[in-house]
């Protein structure tokens, strides 16, 4: 893996700015398509237009897909239609072409598709782009070697080195009817071990593995896991084969959920990346931050109801960040376990009941832990009894209320169809915080 020094970007961009060419096609040349669009981060736009010109179609179109998606279309509107579909979208495959024409608007995907000289690309990319990109067919690629079930041996080694003629990798060898429906998958060991069979269908593996069309992103990155495939078909409503997910493709889509994941369980409600515009990230970020602004003043109307109870026992202040702290960080415990249970399908949300039941027994043991070391603490430190007894069954109520609300939330977001992450974070901290001080006061108010 190259990690670029300070020395050699000063140097590549001096180069750009002596506009020597040959010198930048032989650095670039030693450079894998993803160190290329890493070395783009460092580069203004002027410099990375300059070295996509000085790459050869096949390179640039790699080198675009490895690229970040915000990054990639500041460069793509800076380059023609014409050039895009020539020199991009032709050398990719079905999958990573639909990727890029996707992110622009209606009226240059009709000019990019015009200008593609092969059909039946293009008639494969109109096709795909009908599928929603959350599902397994807005996924998918079409590029694969199919034969037919009724095919003998020398006719399918035929079919298939016909096909693997305009493919970059094979991972199965895919057996159809004659009515294009899945039947099974032909194991290339069978070449060697079979060589004289009559047909392929006495020998394919039947019935396997296979995706719909509309299955879940989610679905589709589970079953990988489970399966520990590299590639998988994908059928249509009735069984016909319409295309393969790559385990490449998927593990990109698995890391981009992840990170807006991380995001939203750090409040922040769009995907931003560190390089950004200020105002980019201060709209994504500020939103939460307004709501926690609420939060903090619903807090302070509740602790200003009890005013008169602070001025006659100080001590009562001393805990409020106690009982807060310990509810927020008990809540997103819990939301993280079950965001964490929904999303790798370890947990089925059609046992979402016996998950409440395991949280309420495991937030009855730690409720009752920590009400003890805090009670344990005050006595020794001989803090007023009545004050003790008041944090500690706030702080037992606390974890349990928190622990159940952390479960409950994500898993009611998901039946909404709503993404669970945003239970993780400031949502769970904020109501819990808000509840912790009412149960915290309505102790001491009547223990007080």
């Amino acid at each position: 893996m190259i990690q670029f020094s300070d020395e050699y970007i000063a140097e590549f961009k001096d180069i750009i700015e002596r506009n020597d060419i040959e010198k930048a096609k032989e650095l670039l040349k030693e450079l894998h398509p993803a160190d290329i669009a890493e070395l783009y981060q460092a580069l203004n736009l002027d410099e990375a237009e300059y070295i996509y010109r000085l790459l050869d179609s096949e390179t640039a179109a790699e080198v675009l897909v490895e690229l970040d998606e915000d990054d990639r279309q500041k460069l793509l509107k800076r380059i023609p239609n014409e050039m895009i579909a020539k020199q991009f979208v032709e050398q990719l495959e079905t999958d990573d072409a639909v990727d890029i024409i996707r992110q622009m608007d209606e009226e240059d995907q009709e000019e990019i598709l015009a200008h593609i000289d092969d059909a039946e690309q293009a008639g494969d990319i109109v096709d795909l782009l009908k599928y929603d990109e959350g599902t397994a067919g807005g996924l998918m690629g079409t590029e694969m070697v199919v034969v037919n079930e009724n095919c003998s041996m020398p006719e399918c080694l035929k079919e298939m080195r016909r096909q693997a003629e305009e493919m970059d990798e094979i991972y199965y060898v895919y057996v159809v009817d004659d009515d294009n429906k899945l039947k099974g998958v032909f194991p290339l060991k069978k070449m060697i071990t079979n060589p004289s069979v009559a047909k392929i269908k006495h020998v394919m593996k039947r019935d396997p593995l296979s995706l719909h069309t509309d299955t879940p992103l989610e679905e589709v990155a589970q079953a990988f896991e489970k399966y520990n495939l590299v590639a998988m078909p994908v059928v249509d409503s009735i069984g016909r084969l319409v295309g393969r997910i790559t385990v490449d493709d998927i593990m990109d889509e698995v890391r981009e959920q992840s990170e807006r994941d991380y995001q939203l369980a750090s409040g922040i409600s769009q995907d931003v990346e560190t390089d950004d515009s200020i105002m980019a990230q201060t709209g994504a970020r500020l939103p939460w931050l307004i709501i926690g602004i609420f939060g903090g003043l619903t807090n302070s109307v509740i602790l200003g109801n009890f005013e008169e109870g602070f001025v006659t026992n100080p001590a009562m202040a001393l805990f409020i960040p106690l009982i807060g702290g310990t509810g927020g960080n008990v809540g997103t415990q819990s939301s993280a376990i079950v965001v964490q249970g929904l999303a790798n399908g370890s947990l089925d949300i059609k046992r979402a009941g016996k998950q409440i039941l395991k949280e309420l027994g495991v937030s009855l043991i730690n409720a009752c832990i920590i009400a003890l070391i805090v009670f344990g603490f005050n006595i020794f430190k001989g803090t007023e009894t009545n004050i003790t007894v008041a944090v500690s069954l706030a702080l037992f109520s606390m974890v349990i209320f928190a622990s159940i609300f952390g479960t409950v939330v994500p898993i009611t977001l998901e039946k909404l169809k709503v993404d669970p992450a945003i239970a993780t974070g400031p949502f769970i901290a904020i109501t819990n915080d808000i509840v912790g001080m009412i149960i915290y006061m309505t102790f001491c108010m009547i223990l007080i």
